[in-house]
């Protein structure tokens, strides 16, 4: 081979290599190690992005390593915050429905079924007295009833006008005399009846217009019946006063045909059932009520008058609430030692992530001030007020413990009082619970559970923030260390070349000149 041959050859075999360092410049991370690696024999023969990848990361270690910690230690802090805050809301839960079942409560039972039926008022805490029940008499409405008329009549157009009172009835000589005494506390009213309209339309009227009676129309062997309803009670009497009018179908059944009056000596509408207020006696005081319902016939009794028992009294007992009262306390102090548990784990100096939670504070501080409360403010002297006098204490570390004798010395002493705690009302332990549970998962209050956890999560989305930030420029270094580095490998890889150019062409003169 000559030296024009082998120096044409070099040349060529440089111009390649040059070609290839320059193309290797433009080269981004997109091309992978793969090509730089390749070009090892002609260059530094070292992975270039697998070097600016390490690189990268490294100049960002501190603070990626930074975020991943504080990101770890907030994703906890939100769990717990948000477990600690479900878990008093289960609690208060939990308490209501226990406190709905009123088995807490000293509920009464009527020994004849038949009578009446018997409840708690709203609020009430029962009682534990008993009494004796006589109904002579149930309240009932005044109950009106039209002649049977054609199925197919049609009534003329005109008004029906109610007034409302009493009825008061006499008997003199044989013969009985009814007056109707007008209530001036109840308005008069009037419902319009179009021409025309079938006893069923005017039965829709009277009840569209909400006046307090219902009608209906009742349907026999020889027609239709217009049937007129009121409330019940003796003062929910009512007349009726009809008027055609002057513009009604001459051929159609005038409205006169349904006006009523006690008074009147005819009345082509009868009276079919007159109105009455009910009648009993409770341990012997004679007593009436307007309606069937008497919501507070004595203390921590309602009842629902069903039947008459002259002369058989039956007996109202109340159930002892004791034993329920004390599973229910135990299950409570049970329910509270398991949020202390978890409250000390996470509040916990050595590991607790909510050690200066301002949340997990206050519930700490609340649970504090819990045996010593008083929750029944109203109570009597000798009555319970808080939960101590329950029997309920806490220790140094805040877990809470029963002591049954006090719990049953309290119930035995004043079963009523006791049972009074367990009410819906302001005060009470659900009162006193519902507040402070209220209070520490608020989401008004910076402070409170609710407020740690938006807290948290607002610092979580900005540390996400910050990492997505961090990982940009880490790829940003990275693409500029790549093209760095590639165009020094192309350089060292040009270099490469040069070099085996000359020791070539110093062998061609060496073989030239031997």
């Amino acid at each position: 081979m000559t030296t024009s041959s082998v120096s044409s050859s070099t040349t060529a075999t440089t111009n390649t290599a040059v070609a290839a360092a320059t193309t290797t410049t433009s080269d981004t991370a997109s091309l992978g190690s793969a090509l730089l690696t390749a070009m090892g024999a002609g260059g530094t023969g070292t992975d270039m992005t697998n070097m600016a990848t390490e690189i990268s990361a490294a100049e960002y270690m501190t603070q990626t390593s930074a975020l991943t910690t504080q990101q770890a230690t907030v994703t906890t802090q939100i769990s717990e915050a948000s477990q600690l805050k479900n878990d008093l809301l289960t609690l208060n839960s939990s308490l209501s429905s226990l406190i709905d079942g009123s088995n807490l409560i000293p509920s009464p039972t009527v020994t004849n079924a038949s009578v009446a039926s018997a409840s708690l008022p709203i609020g009430s805490s029962g009682s534990t007295s008993s009494y004796s029940l006589e109904v002579s008499q149930l309240a009932q409405p005044q109950v009106l009833s039209s002649a049977s008329l054609s199925n197919s009549v049609a009534l003329k157009g005109g008004t029906m006008s109610f007034a409302f009172g009493t009825v008061n009835t006499t008997t003199s000589g044989g013969t009985t005399t009814s007056t109707f005494a007008r209530d001036t506390t109840k308005a008069s009213a009037s419902v319009t009846i179009p021409d025309g309209a079938t006893l069923a339309q005017a039965a829709s009227a009277i009840n569209g217009a909400n006046i307090g009676v219902t009608a209906y129309v009742a349907t026999n062997a020889n027609g239709q019946q217009l049937v007129i309803k009121g409330a019940q009670g003796a003062d929910s009497a009512f007349t009726i006063t009809s008027a055609d009018s002057t513009t009604a179908a001459s051929t159609g059944t005038s409205l006169s045909s349904l006006a009523y009056d006690p008074a009147a000596s005819s009345n082509a509408t009868t009276l079919v059932q007159s109105a009455m207020d009910a009648a009993y006696k409770l341990d012997g005081i004679s007593r009436t009520s307007a309606t069937n319902a008497i919501t507070s016939a004595a203390p921590g009794l309602s009842l629902t008058l069903t039947g008459t028992n002259v002369g058989a009294p039956t007996t109202i007992t109340y159930s002892d609430p004791s034993s329920n009262i004390t599973s229910a306390m135990t299950n409570l102090v049970s329910a509270l030692n398991s949020l202390v548990t978890e409250m000390n784990t996470d509040t916990s100096a050595s590991s607790g992530k909510l050690y200066n939670d301002p949340g997990a504070k206050a519930m700490s501080r609340a649970f504090g001030t819990l045996t010593g409360m008083t929750i029944m403010p109203n109570a009597t002297a000798g009555q319970p007020q808080t939960l101590a006098d329950l029997g309920v204490s806490m220790d140094k570390d805040g877990n809470f413990s029963l002591n049954s004798t006090i719990l049953q010395t309290a119930l035995a002493a004043n079963t009523g009082a006791v049972a009074a705690m367990f009410t819906k009302g302001v005060n009470g332990i659900y009162g006193t619970l519902n507040t402070m549970i209220t209070n520490l998962t608020t989401s008004t209050d910076p402070g409170s559970l609710d407020g740690s956890v938006t807290r948290y999560t607002a610092l979580q989305t900005s540390l996400t923030t910050q990492q997505s930030n961090i990982a940009t420029l880490q790829s940003q270094l990275r693409t500029r260390l790549v093209s760095q580095y590639a165009a020094a490998n192309a350089s060292v890889a040009a270099s490469n070349s040069t070099l085996t150019f000359l020791k070539n062409q110093i062998a061609a003169w060496n073989s030239t000149s031997s």
